[in-house]
């Protein structure tokens, strides 16, 4: 398990969080960015908050995906759960007006189902929150093990 960096470029941070934004930028600025990232956060507008998880592959889809949200991801493709997944995301988004983001940490996809169900009743404003702390242990997660 690899230690968190003292400083990571702009494209080592992309790569952790599926893209560039302005999250990303802001984080290659700081030491210990991975450290730093939830201060970060509370920089950022909700768009920019939006924008980040965004940025990230829905759980369950299947492509455009990178190499690691793939591995991540898993092979469990049982179509029912693949569609129960896709039904669940877009219902999330659509109350929610942001990706669902779940640190996988290689489970299943038939338990994230029951995660998903639960989140989605949560009040947006708390369920940002969720999902950016979930991005950030995806992020440190890649990079430890990396």
């Amino acid at each position: 398990m690899r230690e968190l960096p003292r400083q990571l470029s702009a494209e080592e941070l992309a790569g952790l969080f599926e893209g560039r934004t302005r999250f990303v930028e802001l984080l290659a600025e700081h030491d210990d960015p991975l450290g730093r990232a939830t201060a970060v956060i509370e920089q950022l507008s909700d768009k920019e908050k939006h924008e980040v998880l965004d940025a990230h592959p829905a759980i369950g889809q299947k492509s455009g995906l990178s190499a690691r949200s793939a591995t991540e991801q898993g092979t469990d493709d049982d179509p029912e759960v693949l569609a129960e997944l896709a039904r669940l995301n877009g219902e999330y988004e659509e109350r929610h007006g942001f990706r669902f983001v779940v640190f996988v940490n290689r489970r299943p996809k038939a338990e994230i189902l029951a995660v998903l169900r639960d989140r989605i009743r949560n009040p947006t404003d708390e369920e940002l929150e969720t999902a950016l702390r979930e991005l950030v242990a995806i992020a440190t997660d890649r990079w430890q093990r990396a």
